[in-house]
């Protein structure tokens, strides 16, 4: 147990480590101009919103950021008043608390399994993937070409090439991957960076191709709350069946459970 236990906080420090490389490579929102359609998607969500990427800031780096006038957590809801009112924060990252509960709580033994990340972004998931799990192989497919040179930049420094590899490519080319993969992860994955019909032909191709009997796939928000919005004759009832989670297990105060209860799971059926 003390060496299990060892074995997870030396993870812990890795995974910091790599948040912190990737905070010195990146501006302070996480986004580069090249994802100009989530921008404007952003700017114009009818309550103010910022773009805070919970792989590189947890709420105390957040706080230190607020206090140094770097970053706010709050907007003048009419200029020069004090009427004020809280920022709606997104991220398109999973936090390390986040990852450690999907991997050591929500996915089962990954030994010998295959994991795909759609949007794999900063390359989190994959990178917990490899430190917490036991799986084979962990794909992160990403159009953004940016995004891919960051992951490929932190795969080689920090000696994860055997187990991790980074798909430069639109999903909806990817149809042999998901057929292959024993879990596929998305986060947050379309709405901001695709247009309602791109998402409907992206959800169809998803429905389509993650088929594998038992296969797992965990999504945030619920397939039900990203669907619900498109029209889409996809029913769930005949492909997916949704897993309870125990968002208990972490029992310290802090814990940030409107985020871990984001998370769902589902079995292919």
């Amino acid at each position: 147990d003390d060496f299990d236990e060892l074995v997870v906080s030396n993870s812990d420090v890795v995974l910091k480590n790599i948040a912190e490389d990737l905070r010195n490579c990146l501006p302070i929102e996480a986004m580069f101009n090249s994802e100009h359609q989530a921008i404007q998607k952003i700017h114009q969500h009818p309550v103010p919103m910022i773009h805070v990427d919970a792989f590189l800031y947890d709420d105390d780096f957040v706080d230190s950021l607020c206090e140094e006038g770097k970053m706010s957590r709050s907007y003048c809801t009419e200029c020069g008043s004090y009427k004020t009112a809280s920022l709606e924060f997104i991220s398109h990252s999973f936090s390390l608390m986040e990852l450690k509960f999907l991997y050591q709580h929500v996915l089962p033994d990954l030994t010998g399994k295959v994991v795909v990340d759609v949007g794999s972004r900063l390359g989190a998931v994959l990178f917990a993937g490899y430190l917490y799990s036991s799986a084979s192989q962990l794909y992160g497919v990403e159009m953004n070409a940016d995004f891919c040179q960051l992951q490929e930049m932190m795969i080689t420094k920090y000696q994860f090439i055997d187990r991790i590899k980074v798909v430069h490519a639109d999903i909806c080319t990817q149809a042999s991957l998901l057929q292959k993969a024993d879990v596929v992860v998305m986060n947050n994955v379309f709405e901001y960076f695709l247009d309602r019909q791109e998402q409907a032909r992206a959800w169809d191709f998803i429905a389509c191709n993650v088929r594998k009997r038992g296969s797992l796939l965990v999504t945030v928000p619920s397939l039900r709350e990203s669907l619900s919005k498109l029209q889409m004759d996809i029913l769930l009832s005949q492909w997916v069946e949704e897993m309870q989670l125990n968002y208990d297990v972490y029992m310290e105060k802090d814990v940030d459970r409107e985020a871990l209860e984001q998370i769902h799971l589902y079995k292919i059926l």
